[in-house]
């Protein structure tokens, strides 16, 4: 068949999928299984490389039997996996590290050391990325200080889906995408940083090989083989990151159309086609593939700020809050607050700051604490669209997706009148897959133009004009008060 079977390694769960040579999921194929990483209270985030293999497979073999039983044989498969993963492999093909995710915050104060080495403003310029412990380099030195004797047995440092390859085929492949997000590859250049290989006790030839990037493999080894004969002699594109696929599968595509993402986590994307990008400050910039960058903002508190709210708050059912907090006015509540109970990514990347309210009263109710909360993920939202507005222009439109957002139009309609902007909603139930699937087909030569094969599309919410002054002073309070906290001595 001219399908693509895709496969999704995420944060907790690898799904599999079967998507049409128009981008549309195909009912009746797919399946999920779910996993958790390693936590611990200093920071940790891990997860056991073979344990994770051993999921994957076992969403493969759910599909692989729905495809036997149809007589189907895909194309090809097309895979994404979360960005910014980390594993050493030694000589064997071992992995002698757990597979550091990148909320693994023990690397924090090696990132402060690495900015004695390297300007982080320039290395910012070249790679689009911070000295943050989000990305590699801070957890390779880590590594090196805290766990020396793993560090010296690893030969290769790899990606989650370098290390899936390797195992499933043999030989590790890596994408461009991948690599462009690991704080180790000048983005214009389109080639390793080689000052940030200086300043780090790696070398070049441990990383992936840039004259083999992006090449897919097609021979499964034993025992994969005989499990999957469906899937032996079909192309597997190397694993692409689930942002730049979530932005492909959303719609967003092109420069004048931008991505709105609130799931557990947040983030505002554009996708530009261009030889070279000038990198803003305060921006991440990786890159969808050899031809395309994917820069935007990053927030580490989405509708994990609901969650927590909800935890926490005496809050009333989903409908019932849904109603009370529609015919609440912006600020009413006379609070201001920080949502960064996990830290800060954009735009200052900071790890030490935290969450912080202020203007609580004796008759603060809990809803006005989550009214309160909800438009302060706004407005961080709001400081991101401001740099990107500046460096790129006002976008044509702005796609919302993840389930936050689907989940209150409310939120939704605060994120509009904080935008100024319309919001439309991507309704697709698996916008990051379908992304991989569209560029997979792109790579086949069975699509000439992604940006034709629109996603399902729901409701558009309008900004309330009436509301953006509003939404600006709110803004402008949470900065002074961000100032106070953070920056005053």
């Amino acid at each position: 068949m001219d399908c693509v079977l895709t496969l999704d390694v995420g944060s907790s769960s690898a799904r599999t999928l079967l998507f049409s040579p128009e981008g549309k999921e195909v009912a009746g194929f797919g399946a999920q299984i779910g996993y958790q990483a390693r936590t611990s209270e200093d920071g940790g985030w891990e997860i056991d490389a073979d344990a994770l293999t051993a999921t994957v497979a076992r969403a493969i073999d759910g599909i692989r039997e729905q495809l036997r039983s149809r007589g189907v044989r895909p194309a090809a498969v097309a895979v994404d996996t979360f960005w910014h993963s980390l594993v050493g492999v030694d000589g064997g093909g071992k992995a002698v590290t757990a597979i550091l995710h990148p909320f693994d915050s023990r690397s924090a104060a090696a990132a402060v050391r690495l900015a004695q080495r390297v300007d982080n403003a320039a290395q910012h310029a070249r790679t689009g990325c911070v000295l943050h412990p989000s990305y590699p380099p801070p957890k390779l030195l880590w590594l090196a200080e805290m766990q020396p004797e793993a560090f010296r047995a690893a030969q290769r440092w790899m990606s989650v889906g370098e290390y899936l390859f390797l195992e499933f085929f043999g030989t590790a492949a890596a994408s461009t995408s991948m690599v462009s997000a690991s704080g180790l590859w000048n983005q214009n250049g389109n080639d390793y940083d080689e000052e940030m290989l200086t300043a780090l006790p790696v070398r070049r030839e441990q990383f992936a090989d840039v004259a083999t990037l992006d090449q897919p493999r097609t021979a499964l080894r034993s025992p994969f083989r005989e499990r999957w004969p469906e899937l032996d002699g079909i192309p597997w594109y190397p694993a692409l990151g689930d942002g730049a696929c979530d932005n492909i599968g959303s719609g967003c595509t092109t420069q004048d159309v931008w991505a709105l993402m609130v799931g557990t986590s947040g983030a505002m994307r554009v996708t530009i086609e261009a030889a070279a990008v000038e990198i803003p400050a305060g921006l991440f910039c990786y890159r969808v593939d050899r031809k395309r960058f994917v820069t935007g903002g990053a927030l580490s508190n989405g509708g994990a700020v609901y969650a927590w709210m909800k935890r926490t708050l005496q809050l009333p059912d989903d409908a019932e809050t849904e109603r009370q907090l529609a015919a609440m006015t912006p600020g009413m509540h006379g609070l201001t607050l920080l949502p960064l109970f996990a830290g800060e990514r954009s735009p200052e990347w900071r790890m030490d700051v935290r969450g912080a309210i202020t203007g609580l009263a004796s008759a603060t109710t809990p809803m006005e604490i989550l009214h309160a909360a909800l438009e302060s993920v706004a407005l961080r939202f709001g400081n991101i669209y401001e740099i990107l507005q500046k460096a790129f222009g006002t976008p044509r439109e702005v796609v919302g997706s993840g389930a936050a957002l689907l989940h209150s139009p409310v939120w939704a309609q605060m994120m509009a009148d904080t935008l100024g902007h319309p919001v439309r909603m991507c309704m697709e139930r698996e916008a990051t897959s379908r992304g991989a699937a569209l560029l997979a087909l792109e790579r086949l030569g069975m699509v000439r133009d992604i940006a034709a094969l629109q996603p399902e599309h729901g409701r558009v919410t309008e900004p309330d004009a009436a509301k953006k002054e509003l939404y600006l002073a709110a803004l402008e309070k949470q900065r002074r008060l961000y100032r106070h906290l953070f920056e005053e001595d």
